[in-house]
């Protein structure tokens, strides 16, 4: 993923609408009170910022006392680190399905532009876009282990596009076989850059609007980037 630099998430199956999060979500025991906390958490950060968020806010959101999140979270920042830390979780697992799936470094693009739009614009995905825009607030001592998990991440990205770069499929030319040092990452960050900046402008439409679904958005993103055999 594309992060500050002080750091530095197929066309087939749609990613599904998993992990909305509810106003007031059903809270059970522990781990489900925690879950929602972070879940209401990572949508109040990317709507209101997380310097706007209070804590009473994210209590609200739940339907707890305005102390209670402080039983799970030392503090705001503490939330902040999960918000980041579950999302890159659940991408990375999303993300891993959808490559099993894939039978050429083609399927496997396709499968990455695909996930990753899905995880950035399906209802409860706001972790991507609180980890863009809300990176600075997190203390330097919890950001080792989110760009732990942001390294893993990168690394899928990293297997694919050094196979396209290799099958003449991705980047410029190249001389014989052999592709410009950092080519991959470039593109990695070209790629990744463009699909991240959709949370600033896109909006999904229905099929046969003027508009774009976000199933032609990924098609057209890996028509931009891959050249023709």
């Amino acid at each position: 993923m594309t992060f500050p630099t002080t750091l530095p998430i197929a066309a087939h199956p749609p990613i599904p609408a998993a992990h909305a999060v509810t106003p007031h979500p059903a809270l059970g025991d522990e781990a489900n009170r925690r879950d929602a906390l972070v879940r209401a958490s990572a949508k109040l950060f990317r709507e209101k910022g997380f310097k706007a968020t209070t804590v009473r806010d994210i209590a609200a959101a739940v339907g707890m006392r305005s102390g209670s999140p402080f039983y799970h979270f030392a503090n705001k920042e503490e939330i902040l680190k999960a918000v980041m830390e579950q999302g890159l979780v659940q991408g990375l697992e999303l993300t891993t399905h959808a490559l099993a799936q894939a039978k050429t470094a083609v399927d496997e693009f396709r499968a990455l532009v695909q996930t990753h739009y899905g995880i950035l614009h399906h209802p409860g995905s706001d972790f991507i876009a609180v980890m863009l825009y809300e990176w600075r607030h997190l203390p330097d001592s919890h950001k080792r282990d989110i760009i732990a998990l942001k390294d893993r991440y990168d690394g899928l990205w990293h297997h694919t596009l050094s196979r396209l770069i290799e099958q003449g499929l991705l980047g410029g030319p190249t001389h014989g076989t052999t592709a410009v040092a950092g080519e991959e990452k470039v593109a990695r960050l070209m790629v990744l850059g463009a699909i991240n900046y959709s949370v600033t402008w896109f909006k999904e439409q229905h099929p046969g609007s003027q508009g774009w679904t976000l199933d032609q958005l990924c098609e057209r993103t890996v028509a931009f980037f891959l050249r023709s055999p």
